[in-house]
């Protein structure tokens, strides 16, 4: 069975973009606003406002040109958790634009973005899915994981939204 580039994108960013709005919502009662925005795993780590920014980043960044459309450029979003909703928003408003037909020639471009700071060019599957998707759920995680480190009681379930565990656990 083959798997388009748009199914393997767009409906995966789509419901991680929910969830990690899930997540915020969760953490919002949990913590002041400018502890939560600087909070991070490590002083060298980005801080979680930061990464929700690059998740969403992530979107653009890798449906955008598989689409065979232009980035609009970013500016930054991370200076409330308002704003980070506003930009959650705004990648899930550009996922609804998005269309199989927008898909059809993905698999034959050549995509080069910025890997920190180096240039990569890649094929469009290669692109997707050993590049844009892994960083995608990288940062993701690195929300789920800072959220946890600084008390906020979310469980597995709360990052994807299939697991279930009595009592709630993290597991």
């Amino acid at each position: 069975m083959h798997t388009s580039l748009f199914d393997a994108s767009v409906p995966v960013f789509r419901r991680y973009l929910q969830q990690l709005q899930g997540l915020l919502r969760r953490a919002q009662p949990c913590l002041p606003e400018a502890t939560l925005l600087q909070a991070r795993l490590a002083p060298d780590m980005l801080p979680l406002a930061v990464q929700v920014e690059v998740v969403v980043n992530f979107v653009f960044r890798a449906c955008a040109p598989l689409a065979g459309r232009g980035i609009t450029p970013f500016g930054e979003h991370h200076h409330s958790l308002a704003a980070l909703h506003t930009r959650i928003a705004q990648g899930l408003d550009f996922l609804d634009t998005l269309t199989p037909a927008d898909f059809a020639d993905a698999a034959q471009r050549k995509i080069t973005d910025t890997a920190g700071e180096t240039a990569v060019t890649l094929d469009g599957p290669v692109f997707l899915q050993q590049y844009a998707l892994p960083n995608f759920f990288f940062h993701t995680s690195m929300v789920y994981a800072i959220l946890r480190h600084h008390g906020v009681p979310l469980s597995k379930g709360d990052f994807d939204g299939w697991h279930l565990y009595r009592g709630g656990q993290a597991r």
